[in-house]
């Protein structure tokens, strides 16, 4: 999806113009993926713009970087004031926002401890990640002739920069197969995730999700969407789930800050369920739109609002 450009992106300390925001091309991040990051949304409500899960986003980010030797230079409660300067700055109802720790310009190979950190936090106004249709018509997945990186060789608890070229992979193969989308499997093969989304499925009212330990990110809206729909009264269990549990499920869906709840209406060209979103999807979307805009009074600490 294109990025509309902004005003401003802040990189260590200071607001620079969109176009200035440029890094030295020897930089350690850039030859060997030594960056951690997040995906972040502010929704529109209101009371103006609010993040969402703002400080589960960053203690996730700081996780991240102790798992890669990574000492932020900045605190969690810094950070999170850059990214209320930064929207402020561009003066963004809603908006996507992507901060990256990264190992910058000042040593070359494999051993990047002495490579200094930095920071920078670009935000811009970004729709639905698999497009718009997609949140009502769902999408078509593939499963990927591609592996989920095992836990022992890069950690998924990490959201680091170098790991998503793992999901680039599988992405490109389902996108240039006609799909709009991948699924993963992990060494035993179990499913993991999409190319950057958790996946569920619906069987028998009963929503599942794999577990953390199958390789997946533990994802802050499958945090959210586990929570919504056991508050709607549905039983939700985390086990391990191979390619048939998805082509015999009720309903299917992802989640994630990019993709936020899309359904899946087909797997390797075998229709899920009645081949459109599904009732429980339905139902989980309304919940989940409702706390992003500020409506239920129960999720109001997920939301983190710019005027305050």
């Amino acid at each position: 999806m294109p990025i509309t450009e902004v005003e401003k992106i802040w990189m260590d300390g200071e607001l620079v113009d969109w176009r200035d925001a440029k890094i030295h091309v020897l930089s350690h991040a850039l030859h060997y993926g030594s960056g951690v990051f997040e995906g972040i949304r502010a929704y529109e409500t209101e009371r103006g713009a609010a993040v969402w899960h703002l400080d589960e986003h960053l203690k996730r980010l700081f996780r991240s970087a102790k798992l890669y030797h990574m000492d932020i230079p900045y605190s969690i409660e810094a950070i999170g004031d850059a990214i209320r300067e930064v929207i402020r700055a561009n003066d963004l109802k809603a908006c996507y926002i992507r901060p990256v720790v990264y190992r910058g310009y000042g040593e070359m190979g494999v051993n990047p401890l002495d490579a200094p950190i930095n920071v920078f936090i670009a935000v811009w106004p970004w729709g639905a990640y698999l497009g718009e249709h997609a949140l009502e018509n769902g999408v078509s997945i593939k499963i990927s002739s591609w592996r989920r990186n095992s836990q022992n060789a890069l950690p998924s608890s990490a959201k680091a920069t170098g790991q998503y070229i793992n999901g680039v992979l599988a992405k490109m193969e389902s996108v240039m197969a006609g799909y709009d989308e991948a699924v993963l499997l992990n060494d035993h093969g179990y499913i993991t995730d999409g190319s950057g989304e958790n996946l569920f499925i619906v069987r028998d009212r009963t929503v599942t999700t794999p577990p953390i330990q199958a390789g997946c990110l533990d994802g802050i809206t499958r945090s959210s969407v586990i929570t919504i729909a056991r508050d709607l009264g549905y039983e939700v269990t985390e086990e391990n789930l191979v390619r048939t549990d998805l082509y015999n499920a009720d309903e299917c869906f992802f989640t994630g800050t990019a993709a936020e709840i899309t359904p899946v209406r087909e797997v390797d060209h075998r229709p899920v369920g009645e081949g459109t979103r599904g009732p429980i999807t339905k139902e989980l979307q309304g919940a989940f739109f409702a706390a992003t805009k500020g409506e239920t009074e129960k999720y109001a600490d997920w939301l983190t609002y710019m005027n305050d």
